[in-house]
């Protein structure tokens, strides 16, 4: 069997030992004559998984004491509403920095529970850009902050933490989170959708600061509140079980590999390679201001975009597929999660330094 090289934002690849290992684990976990597909979420077994996802992303990422990390379920998109529902009741009203079409969605969600103020914009310079800081126009009453740390349509990215003061600093990580070392304690939450980096779709990861609790809004569903489902070990209802078990080997996985450190690194050396390319072609380009250009997530456009089908086909016959630009943006986009090798950054390179050579 052949592995292609899967540039996908998202379901996105994951590690292929991680995979193996879920493959050999499938019918029978550990002896116990079940999968883990099978288990009682509240049963010892799954509880001992649980437990373990849990210690290992808490030691990767190095979250304090004072915060609970909850599996939850919905995705980055139900968490721009449960966010707003848990948070905004402390003051009513909230500040959303947006940065592209995932901090914008995040924001109209928001609107419907409380009084949400943009305080900083880049949709005039076509989201190529993070705003200077010194340009946010930040409200001290506000009851939280939100960013979008990396956003995949527009491939830029926070390398810097916003100093909010005592304005907690909410962060949607979906498509950065395990790739390189944070400082947890910077951020009063952060949440992300496991399928960029940690898993597979339908397990959202939720780490949210102690004194954050309990100032849900009436309205809040149960299964939403996150003090009910921290107090519940997030186990109020029924957990994606399958999808934590995913990630505990994802994160023993990049344990393994060296942890936050050595995954930057190997990140940072993916992105050199394909930045490198663009800054010196021809005739790809990429619209990204260099200082926020994402790690993650590459947009890159072609000279001659009637060429792009023929780009995307050619790519494919040589078993690199994803490529394909978000439909709002067009072009070309090179998802290059954790699990991505260098080896495949390596690939994609060398096809388009031919077909630069044939049609530039």
């Amino acid at each position: 069997m052949t592995r292609v090289f899967n540039f996908s934002p998202g379901p996105a690849t994951l590690p292929e030992a991680v995979l193996r290992q879920a493959a050999d684990e499938m019918v029978d976990w550990h002896g116990t004559g079940m999968s883990v597909m099978e288990m009682s979420h509240r049963g010892k077994e799954f509880i001992s998984i649980h437990a373990e996802a849990e210690a290992t992303l808490r030691e990767l990422l190095d979250i304090p004491a004072n915060y609970k990390v909850l599996f939850m379920q919905g995705g980055a998109i139900g968490e721009n509403a449960i966010v707003p529902m848990n948070l905004i009741g402390r003051t009513g009203r909230a500040d959303y920095v947006v940065t592209g079409d995932w901090s914008k969605k995040s924001m109209k969600e928001a609107k419907t529970y409380g009084e949400i103020a943009v305080a900083a914009n880049g949709e005039a310079g076509k989201f190529t850009a993070i705003p200077k800081f010194a340009e946010w126009k930040l409200d001290a009453k506000a009851a939280y902050v939100h960013i979008c740390s990396n956003e995949t349509i527009g491939g830029v990215q926070f390398h810097w933490t916003p100093e909010t003061g005592d304005v907690p600093l909410v962060a949607d990580m979906s498509s950065d989170i395990l790739s390189r070392s944070i400082d947890v304690s910077k951020y009063g939450l952060i949440y992300a959708g496991a399928q960029k980096n940690m898993g597979p779709s339908g397990l959202t990861i939720v780490i949210v600061r102690d004194d954050l609790l309990g100032h849900a809004l009436p309205i809040t569903p149960t299964a939403f509140n996150y003090k009910m489902q921290a107090e519940a070990d997030s186990m109020y209802n029924t957990p994606p079980t399958y999808a934590i078990y995913i990630a505990g080997l994802v994160f023993k996985h990049v344990k393994a590999m060296g942890g936050m450190k050595a995954m930057e690194a190997h990140n940072r050396a993916k992105a050199k390679v394909l930045y490198d390319y663009l800054d010196a072609s021809k005739y790809f380009r990429n619209p990204v201001a260099p200082q926020d250009r994402s790690l993650m997530n590459v947009p890159f456009k072609l000279k001659d975009d009637a060429l792009d089908e023929t780009f995307l086909m050619g790519a494919q016959a040589r078993g690199m597929i994803q490529l394909k630009g978000h439909r709002s943006v067009g072009g070309m986009r090179a998802s290059i999660y954790n699990a991505m090798s260098i080896e495949g950054v390596q690939a994609l390179v060398q096809y388009m330094k031919e077909f630069e050579a044939e049609h530039g």
